[in-house]
């Protein structure tokens, strides 16, 4: 069930004030039969939907509930992704922002696509909701871009480092991965095994960390080796003196998009 983003937070959030802006839609209750679990997404529609007629881009965002709305966001510190996607659309770029809640207690698994120790690892399930749940709904419901170009995947920490194993994993669904601070060290970072391994995937590719957090330069050193070139498919960034924070991620957001999503 669609309901819209004021109806939604006034009654299962809380009453009272959201930081939202622009048109947000919310699927309630939202079943994944790959994770056998229930989440809430919320579909963000570009400034010209509703009159132009035209067909948009989609960007799948991990970690949904810190995207949009302060009230809802870890810390009360959100992304920003509605008032960084209003701003781009003056610039002529827009697209559909799906953001998918994580499911809690589950989201590191879910977010880990390789078994190591202690840690669970759902993340194969994960990735196949994306493809074969969330992102048929998605297309059939709104008017989008479904081809592959037009279709991409973000996320930071734990959902950098799942969005980066989908764009290797489904080359067929994803053009362009936006990995904010993913977190590549996990189960001894098996991820540079995987990319190493993966056939070569043409599209984008936006890798970034702050200068005080674990650094992503040898996952892009190992990109520039598979092919990939620093200013055309490929944008590097470490920002001095940031930290692994939703501020952070916010403050690189548009800049990342301006490359990942290409002028209408």
């Amino acid at each position: 069930m669609l309901v819209s983003y004021a109806q939604w937070h006034t009654y299962e959030v809380k009453p009272g004030h959201n930081t939202v802006r622009g048109n947000i839609q919310v699927t309630l209750d939202f079943y994944s039969p790959q994770l056998d679990n229930r989440r809430t997404l919320l579909v963000y529609l570009p400034p010209s939907y509703h009159y132009s007629g035209d067909f948009f881009p989609v960007l799948y965002m991990q970690d949904g509930q810190n995207l949009f709305d302060a009230a809802t966001a870890y810390g009360g510190v959100e992304w920003q992704v509605d008032e960084t996607m209003e701003k781009l659309a003056e610039e002529g770029r827009e697209a559909i922002v799906v953001g998918i809640h994580h499911a809690g207690n589950d989201r590191l698994a879910e977010y880990n696509p390789f078994p190591f120790g202690r840690w669970a690892a759902r993340g194969e399930q994960y990735v196949a909701f994306l493809t074969d749940t969330v992102k048929p709904l998605i297309d059939s419901t709104f008017r989008t871009q479904p081809d592959r170009w037009h279709t991409g995947i973000l996320g930071s920490s734990m959902g950098g480092l799942i969005s980066l194993y989908a764009f290797f994993r489904r080359p067929d669904v994803f053009g362009f991965v936006g990995a904010f601070s993913p977190s590549l060290w996990l189960a001894r970072g098996e991820i540079y095994n995987y990319v190493r391994q993966r056939p070569f995937v043409d599209g984008r590719i936006y890798l970034d960390h702050g200068t005080r957090e674990s650094s992503a330069k040898p996952m892009r050193d190992l990109l520039r080796q598979k092919g990939y070139r620093l200013g055309e498919n490929l944008k590097y960034v470490a920002e001095k003196g940031a930290r692994h924070t939703e501020s952070a991620w916010a403050r690189r957001l548009p800049d990342a998009l301006r490359f990942l999503l290409l002028p209408r």
